[in-house]
């Protein structure tokens, strides 16, 4: 039984301390400007524009939507009360950092989207590891925590580091709407 629980603290220690690996010179994954976008309209009442073609899997708390080390990653959870900037730092970025690869944060502040206002995390992490190749790749991801009656949608764009996708996650994250 020790070794058991030994072994399941090893695995989050290695997460834990993992080191940032090296972004690639010329990464894939950019969104091509000719990118036809869809709109898909969820159960848990909201809807956005994802990229046509994207593998979706569909969760009890949201969609992902993906495409090689792209993604579009949507939660929704019940929430008490809107989050202000300081829980935002203090808790949302820590558990992040915490329960993240090599998280290193760049930036963090509140905006004002198409449809709503929003808080805008900015950050870079490893991916998963590749389950052939065991590669990782260095991602930079946009976080935006969008609140209205009673729910938190956590809206997570990311991509290689070094893609450039600025106008297609502008695209994405101002036509998120509530239902």
């Amino acid at each position: 039984m020790s070794s058991l629980i030994g072994a399941a603290w090893t695995t989050s220690s290695a997460i834990a301390k993992e080191i940032a690996v090296v972004p690639e010179v010329n990464p894939a994954g950019d969104i091509p400007d000719t990118q036809v976008f869809v709109n898909y309209s969820s159960p848990l009442r909201f809807s956005l524009k994802v990229p046509e073609g994207w593998a979706r899997t569909e969760r009890a708390d949201g969609a992902r939507f993906a495409d090689k080390y792209n993604a579009v990653d949507v939660t929704v959870a019940p929430a008490v009360q809107a989050p202000t900037i300081a829980a935002v730092k203090s808790g949302y970025v820590a558990d992040l950092v915490k329960d993240g690869r090599a998280v290193k944060i760049e930036s963090v502040r509140q905006m004002t989207l198409q449809a709503s206002s929003a808080f805008l995390i900015v950050y870079t992490s490893n991916s998963e590891p590749n389950p052939v190749t065991n590669k990782q790749l260095r991602l930079r991801s946009d976080r935006y925590l969008i609140y209205r009656s009673g729910r938190l949608a956590t809206v997570d764009l990311s991509a290689p580091l070094g893609a450039d996708n600025v106008d297609q996650w502008k695209l994405i994250s101002n036509s998120f709407r509530w239902r």
